[in-house]
C-alpha cells in the first residue's frame, strides 16, 4: 500500500501546520502489539500490568523524568479491578511518582481518544503542562457481559432511544446495511482490502517502530505449563484473506445477515499511550516533538445505527477547528457541504484512521466522507489488526504518527463510532 501526499497547500492547511509556543505537542507514542483475546500472547496477561508497560516505555522514550508528569488519564471499557485504581496502580508500578494524578474513562470505543483529549484540554488550560493519554484493554479479561432490559428502569426504557442503547452492536451493524443498501459482497471487498494491508504492512516491517515488545507470561491451556513468550507483533493480522474466502463464512447476527467474523472487528487485548506537553514546555526540555494535537470533537447519532458516528464527528471537529460559531446540524447538512464551510477540503488531510468496528459502518462513513479509499487505514484497520475497546483511540494516534513519518505525511483524522451512538473524531499533525 502506498500513500500519495499532495505537495499543495491550502490556506486552512497551512494554518494547521502553523506552530505556536503554546501548541499541545506529543513528544513520544507507543503501543504494545494487539493480539486475539482468549489465545494470543496477551491472554494470560493483566490490563494493569499491560498498561504498565506501555506508561513505562512513553516516558523513557524521550528520556523524560518522570516526576514532571502531572496527570494521567486511562481509557478503559471494561474494568474489572475498580477502575481508576487498577490505572493508579499500574503508573505506580511504570515508576511514576506517587503525586501524579491518574484517572480512568469510559466512553466505550473512543475511550483512548477520549483519554488523549482530556489531557489535551488541560495543557490547552494551563492546568498542566505534561500528561499521558493512554488506552488499554484485556477482552480475555471481561468481555461477553449480556445486559437484559429488566435489568434497567422500565420508565428509562419507555424511551425508544434508550431502549436502542440495548441493541447489540452486531444488529445495529445489521441496521446500517440495510438502511444505507450496503450489499455482503461490499462488505467483504472492504474487509478483504483491510486484511491484504495489514498482512502487507506487517510482511514488510511497517508495524515495526510503534509496538513495544513485551515479554508475556502465555498457560498452556492443556498442559497449565507457564512459559515466557516475547510479543512483537500484531497477532490477528493473516495472510491470503480474500472475498471469496470471506464469502463462505455464514452470517454472525442473523440468518440472512451481511455481517460476520470476517468483517467485523477482532476481540482483543493490548494497550497504547501518548506523552503530551506544552510546546514551549517540550522545547525547553529538550523534549523530542513527533507531531501535535488540534482538535477533537464528539458528537451523537441513532443507537440502532450506532456505527455512523465517525460520518458525523469528522465534519463537526473539521468545525471545531476553525472555531465556527454554529452547531452542526447533523441530519440535515451533508459532509461535503460541511467541509466548505470550514474552508477544508478533503484533499486537507492526508489520510484517515477510521476504526473498523464493523466493516458496514466503516464504509458508510468513507463513502459518506467522499474520502478515496486509499488515504484509509493505510495499513489496515481493526479488521485486521484488533480492536481492544479501550486501547483502539489512543492506538490510532500511534500508529498514524508512524504512517506520518513513513509516508511523509503530514496532516491526519482518527475517527471511531462509539456503542449506544455517539462518534469522535481528532486531528493532528506530524511534526517528524
Amino acid at each position: 500500500m502506498s500513500l500519495t501526499v499532495p505537495s499543495s497547500v491550502s490556506p486552512a492547511k497551512a494554518h494547521i501546520l502553523s506552530k505556536h509556543d503554546d501548541d499541545v505537542v506529543i513528544v513520544s507514542a507507543v503501543r504494545t502489539a494487539i493480539t486475539k483475546a482468549r489465545k494470543g500472547g496477551f491472554k494470560d496477561t493483566s490490563p494493569d500490568l499491560l498498561l504498565s508497560h506501555v506508561l513505562r516505555a512513553v516516558y523513557a522514550k524521550p528520556g523524560l523524568d518522570p516526576s514532571l508528569i502531572e496527570d494521567i488519564s486511562v481509557g478503559n471499557v471494561l474494568p474489572d479491578r475498580g477502575g481508576a485504581s487498577a490505572a493508579r496502580m499500574a503508573s505506580l508500578h511504570a515508576g511514576i511518582p506517587i503525586t501524579t494524578s491518574v484517572n480512568s474513562v469510559n466512553r466505550q470505543c473512543s475511550s483512548g481518544l477520549t483519554s488523549v483529549n482530556h489531557i489535551a484540554s488541560l495543557i490547552k488550560i494551563g492546568q498542566i503542562d505534561i500528561g499521558i493519554g493512554a488506552g488499554v484493554e484485556s477482552m480475555t479479561n471481561g468481555f461477553g457481559k449480556q445486559y437484559s432490559e429488566s435489568e434497567f428502569s422500565a420508565e428509562i426504557l419507555e424511551n425508544q432511544f434508550a431502549r436502542d442503547c440495548l441493541i447489540p452492536m452486531g444488529i445495529t451493524s445489521e441496521n446500517v446495511s440495510h438502511d444505507f443498501g450496503l450489499s455482503r459482497h461490499e462488505l467483504d471487498v472492504f474487509a478483504a482490502a483491510s486484511f491484504q494491508k495489514a498482512a502487507a504492512a506487517q510482511r514488510s516491517g511497517k508495524f515495526f517502530s510503534e509496538i513495544l515488545p513485551v515479554k508475556a507470561k502465555v498457560i498452556d491451556p492443556k498442559t497449565r505449563q507457564v512459559k515466557e513468550v516475547l510479543v512483537d507483533y500484531d497477532d490477528g493480522v493473516r495472510e491470503g484473506v480474500t472475498v471469496e474466502s470471506l464469502s463462505k463464512l455464514k452470517p454472525a447476527f442473523t440468518k440472512n445477515g451481511s455481517t460476520h467474523a470476517g468483517n467485523a472487528s477482532q476481540v482483543s487485548d493490548g494497550a497504547a499511550a501518548v506523552l503530551l506537553a506544552r510546546r514551549s514546555v517540550a522545547v525547553k526540555l529538550g523534549l523530542p516533538i513527533l507531531g501535535k494535537f488540534v482538535a477533537a470533537a464528539t458528537v451523537g447519532v441513532p443507537p440502532r445505527i450506532m456505527g455512523v458516528g465517525p460520518a458525523y464527528a469528522i465534519p463537526k471537529v473539521s468545525l471545531v477547528l476553525i472555531e465556527l460559531s454554529f452547531f452542526l446540524e447533523r441530519e440535515v447538512l451533508s459532509i461535503p457541504q460541511v467541509l466548505k464551510q470550514t474552508g477544508l477540503v478533503p484533499s486537507d488531510i492526508d489520510f484517515f484512521e477510521i476504526n473498523e468496528a464493523f466493516a458496514s459502518q466503516a464504509l458508510y462513513s468513507i463513502r459518506n466522507l467522499g474520502v478515496p479509499s486509499e488515504k484509509v487505514n493505510v495499513h489496515g484497520g481493526a479488521i485486521a489488526i484488533g480492536h481492544p475497546l479501550g486501547c483502539t483511540g489512543s492506538r490510532q494516534i500511534v500508529t498514524g504518527l508512524n504512517i506520518a513519518r513513513q509516508y511523509g505525511a503530514r496532516v491526519f483524522i482518527t475517527s471511531m463510532c462509539i456503542g449506544s451512538g455517539m462518534g469522535m473524531a481528532a486531528i493532528f499533525v506530524s511534526e517528524q
